[in-house]
């Protein structure tokens, strides 16, 4: 009898090799034996370099992100997707930061990502990718993104289920065509719920028919010690006062009515 597929899928490690070897270690207790990461490595917090072991290490399947790209190539800008001359700011910091700091070795590597992946779960046809299939850094908010809009999305990428990241928030839905969006939100700083957790998805698909399943799942990590890192690094105090608090102080403005409304800034 075939075993369950269990894979564990995440995205937007934002430096944070702390929280990432604690998602990897989360999903292997809970029986992951695939992981996948939809992008993102740098950006936001400290020593980028320290995030290529994990991934290289635990066998992680990784698409490239907006920030991936930017890097591998050294591009000028993190080509976020923002347009608030604020959010563009702390960005170009943060993004700065990271390039002087990645090694040769970890540009090429991130260079050489694929943009995209494909897989089969449950019998339905997988797309994994950053932003969304159109666009490396477009954001698929829940509150703006229609269930009718999302359906055509997914027809047109030929796919019945779509995880994508980049917007830092996660959220699920299964819509009405019985098709399915997943964002995993980011494990590289906390979802601007006032809790310090990061979150990711573990998804179960079964050959026995049953339907495919999954979960969002917080995962508590030393965010202290990251905030120190930041703090000795010369990141901006905000960064740090986001981990500690669990609320975002940047990149604000791009979030939509609903989203910004649930926020304390």
């Amino acid at each position: 009898m075939a075993a369950d597929r269990i894979v564990a899928v995440f995205g937007g490690v934002y430096n944070n090799a702390l929280a990432l070897e604690a998602v990897i270690a989360d999903a292997r207790r809970r029986g992951a034996d695939e992981l996948v990461c939809l992008g993102d490595m740098g950006g936001f917090g400290p020593h980028p370099d320290r995030v290529f072991a994990p991934l290289i290490d635990n066998d992680v399947r990784c698409i490239q992100g907006n920030y991936d790209d930017s890097i591998g190539n050294e591009l000028d800008d993190c080509q976020c997707g923002y347009t608030d001359p604020r959010d563009n700011h702390y960005a170009q910091i943060s993004y700065d930061y990271t390039l002087a700091n990645t090694s040769a070795d970890g540009r090429a590597w991130l260079r050489d990502l694929p943009p995209s992946g494909r897989d089969e779960l449950a019998g339905r046809k997988v797309l994994y990718a950053h932003g969304s299939p159109r666009r490396v850094n477009e954001f698929l908010w829940d509150s703006t993104s229609g269930d009718a809009f999302l359906d055509h999305l997914l027809a047109a990428h030929e796919t019945d289920v779509l995880f994508v990241t980049h917007t830092g928030l996660h959220w699920s839905r299964e819509l009405p065509s019985g098709r399915v969006v997943i964002n995993v939100g980011a494990i590289g700083r906390p979802a601007n719920d006032g809790r310090t957790e990061v979150w990711y998805t573990l998804v179960r698909a079964s050959d026995t028919g049953a339907p495919l399943s999954w979960q969002q799942i917080p995962v508590a990590y030393d965010h202290e010690r990251l905030a120190r890192q930041m703090r000795a690094e010369g990141l901006p105090e905000l960064f740090a006062e986001t981990i500690l608090s669990g609320w975002w102080t940047t990149c604000l403005e791009v979030l939509p009515a609903k989203e910004r409304h649930r926020s304390r800034y």
